[in-house]
């Protein structure tokens, strides 16, 4: 989509954390190329998101839309129903997002979650999650795999009636797959829109909301114009654009 820059609508991506690696060994910001891409082929202006506490409502004013995109981190013990201990420690992006994510959908600001962002999004809104899915779903499906994540893993059912299946446009689509983690129900105020053979929820919206979406799987690695991963960002955008 070859939109000016003028027209394009800002699409804030939330950064991912670390605490020390190869890039640094201070703590720094890292998101992987392909979320930026994404928004770019749909149209959108890819604007990175730091844990800036203090202008959280000013990210919210400036930007039309939000991505909130996966990662391997610590979620608090409550997100899993567990007593919480005086001595937790909150991950610096969890600290930030937990509100952010609320103020997102108080604000009624377009969002799109991918992976660890149907978790967060969940949460915020008073979901439980499962700490390792395998512990409780009788499952042959290897959720955590190690195939490359431009490969398809397993299928998901798309719901009917559903926005999601709006935008895909078929009962079924392959997925890749890379999480531990995912959401033990679905919130009061969201609907289940994808769920994997064996049950687990691959995806929930909500209707309410201008354009509220989010996946457990990583659609920024199937950028082809045409595929329906790629149709996700592009509708993110088109709600971005129309305020």
């Amino acid at each position: 989509m070859n939109t000016p820059a003028s027209t394009r609508p800002m699409i804030g991506i939330l950064l991912d954390y670390v605490a020390e690696g190869s890039f640094s060994s201070r703590p720094h910001y890292a998101l992987r190329q392909g979320y930026f891409d994404a928004i770019e082929a749909a149209g959108g202006m890819p604007v990175a998101l730091p844990y800036q506490h203090g202008v959280m409502t000013d990210y919210l004013s400036a930007m039309d839309g939000i991505v909130i995109p996966g990662g391997f981190y610590p979620f608090p013990k409550s997100y899993y129903g567990e007593v919480t201990d005086t001595d937790e420690v909150i991950h610096p992006r969890v600290a930030f997002e937990s509100d952010f994510a609320k103020a997102i959908l108080d604000e009624d600001k377009p969002v799109f979650g991918i992976c660890a962002g149907l978790q967060v999004l969940g949460a915020a809104m008073g979901a439980m999650l499962y700490r390792d899915l395998h512990d409780v779903i009788d499952t042959e499906i290897d959720h955590l795999n190690e195939k490359p994540a431009e490969e398809i893993a397993h299928e998901v059912a798309i719901t009917p009636g559903t926005q999601l299946h709006d935008i895909v446009g078929c009962d079924t689509m392959g997925v890749n797959t890379a999480h531990r983690e995912a959401l033990a129900e679905i919130p009061d105020g969201a609907t289940m829109n994808a769920i994997a053979p064996d049950g687990v929820i691959e995806g929930m919206e909500i209707p309410s909301r201008k354009f509220a979406m989010a996946v457990q799987w990583h659609p920024e690695f199937f950028r082809t114009p045409g595929d329906p991963n790629q149709a996700l960002f592009e509708h993110l955008v088109e709600a971005a654009s129309n305020g």
